[in-house]
């Protein structure tokens, strides 16, 4: 199973990435966390990336492929993967698809969670973070027995500046001009499928089974 999860930020991709890689013993692929663990480990493009990160800027696409085509490449990608959080334009896209077809490999699906804006920004400015511990709680849907205390360690729950709205509503516009024309892109290749992430997690699962098995 070789899948792409796409959707905004708060659409759940993230949890469905687990739930699948737990069920299908296949990795979730994150280009941040691989990126840094190529710089971690010296990688040829690792180091590259890194050049870029001392001096603050962005790491170019060509490298973030580089080390996605090489992740790819790990044994343990064999029986498949779940791509999460990339690609996140339509270069990328590109780029991705000519590292798959020189591999011999092709995606099964693209699984675009759809969600609704105010219910993403109701989802995300709910979090809170344990000052101490650092579990997150939801105040609507998680929340700790005692108001803006960790259920844990009782330290302070905090809100993150990326949980603010003002901060959210800038991601999701970000999602919107550079991220969401994936959802034609792929339509067009025809492996898209839509599931709609508004409903529970459980329902969610089910519901992106139901499109990867058919």
């Amino acid at each position: 199973m070789k899948l792409i999860l796409l959707g905004p930020p708060g659409a759940g991709k993230g949890t469905q990435a687990k739930m699948l890689t737990e069920r299908f013993g296949i990795p979730q692929i994150s280009t941040g966390d691989i990126l840094r663990a190529a710089v971690a480990a010296g990688t040829e493009m690792g180091l590259k990336a890194k050049s870029y990160m001392d001096r603050g800027a962005l790491v170019p696409d060509e490298v973030v492929i580089g080390i996605v085509r090489d992740r790819l490449q790990e044994p343990d990608c064999d029986k498949g993967f779940i791509l999460d959080g990339f690609p996140r334009t339509v270069p990328q896209a590109d780029a991705l698809g000519k590292e798959l077809s020189a591999m011999g490999k092709a995606l099964d699906a693209v699984v675009s969670l759809t969600v609704d804006e105010e219910a993403l920004v109701e989802r995300l400015t709910g979090r809170r973070t344990c000052s101490g511990c650092g579990r997150g709680f939801h105040v609507q849907f998680d929340p700790p027995a005692v108001a803006s205390v960790c259920d844990g360690c009782g330290g302070a729950l905090v809100q993150r500046d990326d949980d603010r709205e003002e901060t959210i509503r800038n991601r999701l516009k970000v999602y919107g001009e550079q991220t969401a024309p994936l959802i034609d892109y792929y339509r067009g290749k025809g492996v898209l499928k839509e599931v709609d992430g508004m409903a529970g997690i459980a329902e969610v699962q089910s519901s992106i089974l139901g499109l990867v098995r058919t």
